[in-house]
């Protein structure tokens, strides 16, 4: 009897489980449906409302009410939304194109930031040591110039002075020098007085200096050897010099007016080959033992992006800024094609001894979203959008630091489409980035 009893117990114990079990499942079921009729009935409202953007949002988080409602009766059923599947023709209309990702030797190199600046000896600034006026102008702003082309023309009365007195101790030297002569063979015959003869050569040895001091003096104006020598055959006392171009290169800086008045602090031009120029960066403490002379540089601007510039380190400083604890390091630049111009910022890759090992990636490959670095991988008929660390950038290609692993295929062509699709797949879906 006790174990009739017993076996009673458990089969109505076991029947209970069942009915409490069916009563849940009719709940889940009754609210899904619930769900759904509050979606249809926002959706018609909403319809009525002609789309009113407050009847939207509530039809939204409905619609969120219910996946979540769904998902709980669900659980196994889950979706990664950071993968794709396509078909072969999907593949083909979508243009996409992929590469095998390998490992590569790629040089050492230090990251500096720094400033393209004129060439010191490359420039030269045309000036006068003395007061004069701007009478003529042969060169403007902007012109190619070669050592020897006429740049500008001054009148100055220190010119006509020195031009004065040259003529004159030329006079007195070619007089002193007549006499002397005439003394000499006077007294070599043995009919001159020898007072006469030392008197005639002491005015011969005077007139000699006074015409080396004239014809310094028109040096240190500016005239040159041939200058000096057509001032002497025309005798001409005009109180004009013409400043010269004294290097090759272009006119960068021109402060010319006609008629204006100059000084010795007066910068009338500035000349300057931009053929090479240079380029300063800090470099840290630290990395003072990685920098030597004669190393190379790749220098790029803003202004031309993807473009490198190649320079060789020309100079180290001895002095460390203790503010900063940087040294200078200046690099020649090759400016060729005069692209560079003085005073643009610039990005400087110094190479150093040394190789190591690299993931270099086409630069193409990688998407820039909400400040992530983002590529696609291949598998199959799949692609999978992965998050990178980028390195260094050369020629095209972009170091992977991390996120990346040798043999992965990646997509270097289709990218910004393979995304378009992520993201309606993502909106399709409901998920809320």
């Amino acid at each position: 009897m006790m174990i009739l009893n017993k076996k009673a117990f458990f089969f109505i114990l076991l029947i209970g489980i069942f009915l409490m079990a069916g009563i849940s499942c009719t709940r889940h079921t009754e609210s899904a449906r619930s769900f759904e009729r509050e979606d249809l009935e926002s959706v018609q409202g909403a319809h009525n409302a002609n789309s009113i953007p407050q009847e939207r949002e509530k039809h939204s988080k409905i619609r969120r009410k219910l996946r979540n409602a769904n998902a709980q009766t669900a659980p196994s059923q889950t979706v990664d939304s950071e993968t794709l599947q396509l078909t072969p023709d999907q593949i083909k209309t979508l243009g996409i194109e992929t590469v095998t990702v390998k490992q590569t030797q790629l040089k050492n190199q230090l990251d500096a930031m720094g400033k393209v600046l004129e060439h010191p000896y490359r420039k030269a600034i045309v000036s006068y040591a003395f007061p004069a006026r701007i009478s003529e102008i042969h060169g403007r702003i902007g012109d190619w110039v070669k050592p020897g082309d006429k740049l500008v023309t001054l009148q100055s009365e220190e010119v006509g002075i020195a031009k004065s007195e040259f003529y004159k101790s030329n006079s007195d030297f070619d007089l002193a020098k007549v006499n002397y002569e005439r003394q000499k063979r006077l007294f070599d015959r043995g009919v001159g007085a020898q007072k006469d003869f030392l008197e005639a050569e002491t005015d011969y040895k005077v007139a000699e200096a006074n015409l080396n001091a004239a014809e310094k003096k028109l040096h240190v104006l500016g005239f040159s050897e041939d200058a000096v020598r057509i001032i002497a055959e025309t005798h001409q006392i005009n109180p004009v010099i013409t400043l010269y171009a004294p290097i090759q290169g272009k006119i960068i800086r021109n402060n010319a007016v006609m008629g204006a008045m100059i000084d010795q602090e007066t910068e009338i031009l500035t000349v300057m080959d931009p053929t090479i120029l240079c380029s300063d960066a800090e470099i840290y403490e630290k990395d003072i033992a990685r920098i030597k002379e004669g190393q190379e540089v790749d220098l790029r601007v803003p202004a031309y992006p993807g473009e490198k510039f190649n320079a060789k380190i020309c100079y180290i400083s001895d002095v460390l800024n203790e503010e900063t604890r940087t040294i200078t390091v200046r690099s020649e630049v090759e400016n060729d094609r005069y692209k560079l111009k003085p005073g643009m910022f610039a990005n400087i890759q110094i190479f150093t001894t040394g190789t190591r090992d690299a993931l270099m990636i086409p630069s193409g490959a990688i998407l820039e979203i909400k400040g992530e670095k983002i590529i696609f991988t291949r598998e199959g008929d799949t692609f999978r959008s992965k998050i990178i660390q980028a390195g260094v950038s050369l020629n095209g290609n972009t170091e992977v630091l991390s996120g990346l692993r040798a043999g992965e295929e990646i997509v270097v062509r289709g990218n910004i489409q393979l995304q378009a699709e992520l993201k309606d797949k993502d909106i399709s879906l409901g998920v809320i980035h």
